[in-house]
């Protein structure tokens, strides 16, 4: 019984962050595509690792502030939640978790 019950809850665990996932990918394709499928804005592509590189460097909960925030800087701007202010700022953090899985 013990064992069905660590089972479960690592199974949940992975739910969880699967879900996560699967959120920010739906946030990333609803609003944010526009400019990280594009470069608009000077926005990094999805899935460019040389672009991304020096973000993600500056570590995940910068990127996350830029995010929900908004951010200026040398290469280009980003508007607080992509000019999306309907957002929940767990779906803008998501959608960060999601662009910088698939760009590193």
């Amino acid at each position: 019984m013990k064992k069905s019950i660590i089972a479960a809850a690592i199974a949940a665990s992975f739910a969880i962050s699967g879900q996560a996932m699967a959120d920010g990918k739906a946030t990333y394709d609803s609003a944010c595509f526009a400019c990280h499928a594009t470069g608009a804005a000077g926005a990094p592509k999805l899935g460019d690792k040389a672009a991304w590189a020096a973000r993600i460097a500056k570590g995940m909960d910068m990127l996350k502030q830029h995010a929900r925030e908004g951010f200026k800087g040398d290469a280009g701007f980003m508007p607080a939640k992509g000019g999306r202010a309907d957002l929940a700022d767990a779906d803008v953090d998501a959608a960060v978790e999601y662009m910088v899985s698939n760009s590193q």
